[in-house]
């Protein structure tokens, strides 16, 4: 164990993480270069990786889960990055960090005990499909539809670029069931729907993973599919792209650190003029400054990881960390590969599938572009967005007014029965506790409860801005000028109120 890992991770952790290397090594190291061939992991691996709980590990213990710290998640995407595949680590992370991860927070009960059991047995498998043909990173701009026809919901589209879609017993499909970024719905379709097509792709890289293209002609799913509630969905793929940038961010270290090791093996070995090239000065000093680079990654990778497992909001940190952790492995290969001279060209040799596996780990997950913006809007105090409307004279309201008009907004009839405390947190410690009970609502300039259902943080220029339609809700929060303590909470509680005007 080394220091790092010491600092956060336990003796249990370790003992969990001899136990996975074990079964890696037994299980699927033999079998890694027969699926870079075929293109696709095997079905029955899954229910092996289901016998041995691993992926359970943070799931509910109702669903046959471990309900586990993430550390353990940590341990399990570092150990299976080291297999030298990157397809294979994709496939068989995909489906307990992407698929069951949405299964886990926004699914029904009667869709858990549907599904998630059996897919956390790895009995049947799952993907996430949500990247388009025409919509990668702006997921505000994907196409395919669902629209309601009785109890049914009839979609219609395309995805591209699913891991484990071709395979996939289920996949958790984002689809627009209304206007722009607050119209999309996640909803649950099983792969042997009637009008479901899918095509395995041919990649340059991560050869051992099912890549799919996947159409949807009029397939028709019953409305209990639906994840979440209806039009939330922009909001659910936010919240799990933190983890998604933390699974990629632990991938390309743990992966790298292995052709690091494999790179030391050779230059050790490999003799030119009449030494051992890792006595050369210009060999070594790549080495210490890519060693340097990668333990100082892998040491904010963790520390956001722990901000994460203490569920406190890093969507900014965890975009940072997935940049660098893979714009550092792409760079980290083709240097490391260079010190095979010829031979890093030759596939005998894991420099060139670590070489190719690597490149994808600045475009999945979101680009290396896509996370400088999203860094560059959580950095840079950029403007909130105007009406469209130039003529129309912009209406002045402080934060008082605004807080004053909550009991007039009250959809009454919605909520009946809710019971809710929600303290709004400003700057210069200014508070607001709103109670909601039974269809009666209350505010006070102050923080009165000791405990609250929701708390929201912000400061008073964003939510003025938010609630008079000059700041889009969906890019404050992704930005990260909003901060909530329960997402759900926060869509339950706009969904009480009138607009503002």
């Amino acid at each position: 164990m080394t220091a790092l890992e010491q600092y956060y991770q336990t003796e249990e952790h370790q003992l969990f993480r001899k136990t996975l290397r074990d079964f890696l090594d037994s299980e699927i190291m033999p079998h890694i270069d027969k699926w870079e061939d075929a293109g696709f992991v095997p079905r029955e691996i899954y229910k092996k990786f289901g016998d041995m709980g691993f992926f359970g590990i943070s799931q509910e213990t109702e669903y046959g889960g471990s309900n586990l710290d993430f550390w353990y998640d940590v341990v399990f995407i570092e150990e299976v990055a080291k297999c030298w595949s990157g397809g294979f680590s994709a496939s068989v992370s995909a489906h307990p960090y992407l698929a069951l991860s949405h299964m886990k927070y926004e699914a029904s009960k009667s869709l858990k005990d549907k599904y998630l059991a059996k897919a956390i047995a790895g009995e049947i498998v799952g993907c996430l499909a949500i990247t388009e043909p025409h919509a990668g990173s702006d997921v505000a701009g994907i196409k395919t539809t669902a629209m309601k026809h009785g109890d049914k919901y009839i979609i219609n589209g395309s995805k591209c670029f699913i891991t484990n879609g071709y395979l996939a017993d289920f996949m958790i499909v984002a689809c627009k069931t209304g206007e722009g970024a607050s119209g999309i719905s996640m909803i649950l379709v099983e792969g042997n729907e009637k009008g479901v097509s899918r095509n395995n792709l041919n990649k340059l890289g991560w050869r051992a993973s099912d890549t799919a293209e996947i159409a949807f002609d009029n397939v028709e799913v019953p409305i209990t599919n639906l994840l979440g509630k209806e039009n939330k969905g922009f909001y659910y793929i936010m919240q799990r792209f933190e983890l998604e940038r933390l699974t990629m961010s632990l991938g390309a270290i743990s992966s790298s650190e292995l052709m690091m090791q494999y790179t030391l093996q050779y230059m050790s070995e490999r003799k030119a003029f009449g030494k051992s090239i890792n006595k050369f000065q210009v060999l070594r000093h790549k080495i210490a400054q890519l060693s340097a680079e990668l333990e100082s990654v892998k040491a904010y990778t963790y520390l956001v990881c722990q901000m994460h497992s203490e569920k406190k909001y890093c969507v900014k940190e965890a975009s940072m960390s997935k940049l660098l952790a893979t714009e550092l492995s792409d760079k980290l290969a083709y240097q490391c590969l260079q010190m095979f001279g010829g031979y890093g060209y030759m596939e005998e040799y894991k420099a060139a599938r670590f070489f190719r596996d690597s490149r994808l780990g600045t475009i999945g997950g979101g680009t290396s572009e896509i996370m400088c913006e999203i860094i560059a809007k959580m950095v840079i105090d950029d403007k909130s967005y105007q009406s469209t409307d130039q003529n129309t004279p912009q209406k002045s309201i402080t934060i008082d007014e605004l807080f004053t008009t909550l009991p007039d907004r009250l959809k009454r009839e919605k909520a009946e029965g809710v019971q809710m405390n929600i303290l709004f947190e400003f700057e210069n410690d200014l508070f607001y506790s709103v109670i909601i009970q039974d269809g009666n609502l209350t505010v006070q300039k102050e923080k009165t409860l000791n405990t609250y259902d929701l708390i929201l943080n912000t400061n008073t220029e964003t939510y003025i801005a938010i609630e008079t339609g000059k700041q889009n809700p969906q890019e404050a929060f992704m930005s990260g000028k909003v901060k909530v303590s329960d997402l759900g909470k926060m869509m339950q509680f706009g969904s009480l109120f009138k607009k503002y005007s």
